[in-house]
């Protein structure tokens, strides 16, 4: 039997090998003994009960307010103009693609967006215009959600 190459039919043979290495290891048998397997999981548990390196030094937010306060303050303002340039033109873009396929195709899907609104002088019609008079209201004057200060 190949050990590199699983199949279904090894799961058995595989948790077998899993609770030899995990023995071994609690008994400090010798590494040697086993086979590949065995080694290999035995070298997996030894791994995984060491305990994980700190990944940050102790004064890492003192090294980090330091970095930040020598950084140069122009090169944000360069990086987001050049955001807002590229953001501008994609706008600009998307508003002519979208202007040049409503020209194009608007006659085939404007009917059948026609069909969906109400007929004119129903109850229906009359509620869709009052919803959208009162969002506009709404947002003319101001009455959006807005940050209150806090005392």
């Amino acid at each position: 039997m190949n050990h590199d190459l699983l199949t279904f039919d090894d799961a058995p043979f595989e948790s077998s090998a899993q609770e030899r290495a995990l023995r071994a290891e609690r008994l400090g048998l010798d590494p040697s003994n086993g086979d590949g397997r065995v080694r290999r999981y035995r070298l997996l548990a030894r791994t995984l009960r060491e305990p994980m390196p700190d990944a940050l030094a102790a004064d890492f937010a003192r090294q980090m307010a330091a970095w930040v306060a020598v950084a140069p303050a122009h090169e944000p303002a360069t990086e987001s103009r050049f955001e807002w340039v590229l953001t501008t033109a994609l706008i600009a873009v998307l508003a002519v693609s979208a202007g040049v396929v409503t020209v194009l195709y608007g006659d085939a899907w404007l009917s059948s967006f026609r069909q969906l609104l109400p007929p004119p002088g129903t109850p229906a019609l009359q509620w869709l215009l009052a919803l959208g008079a009162c969002i506009g209201a709404t947002w003319l004057l101001g009455l959006r959600p807005a940050h209150r200060p806090t005392h």
